[in-house]
């Protein structure tokens, strides 16, 4: 009975979730032996299925689909200047989480707002 409970000691003392101290997420390159130390508890931390991760990462519906939009109009600046970063890049669909279909439309319509001075092709640094 002396060794269950003395067996039973150095789990509840481990760190539980497996984020080894450390708050960045996966992929910040905190790997063993890196600048944030060794990791402790192994493995990513807990995130994905099943797990009690910090972020929830949601699917990304398409806008124009969910609000039945099918033409994309170059005129109207407000709605393109949302798929625009501030130096003038058109978003990629993975970040926006905009459709194959409407992403194409949505670059032919910034561009077509580009070339007739609607948008910058880019911002002054």
């Amino acid at each position: 009975m002396a060794d269950e409970v003395q067996g039973k000691t150095p789990e509840s003392g481990a760190p539980s979730g497996g984020h080894g101290g450390s708050e960045r997420g996966p992929g910040s390159g905190s790997g063993p032996g890196g600048p944030g130390g060794p990791r402790q508890g192994g493995g990513r931390p807990s995130g994905g299925p099943g797990g009690r991760g910090k972020f929830f990462r949601r699917k990304k519906v398409c806008k124009f689909c969910t609000e039945k939009i099918d033409a994309i109009p170059y005129r109207d600046v407000r709605l393109l200047q949302g798929f625009v970063a501030e130096r003038g890049k058109i978003v990629p669909r993975r970040l926006t989480g905009v459709c194959t279909t409407h992403q194409r439309r949505l670059t032919r319509a910034i561009k077509q707002a580009r070339n007739i001075a609607l948008l910058p092709f880019a911002t002054r640094h």
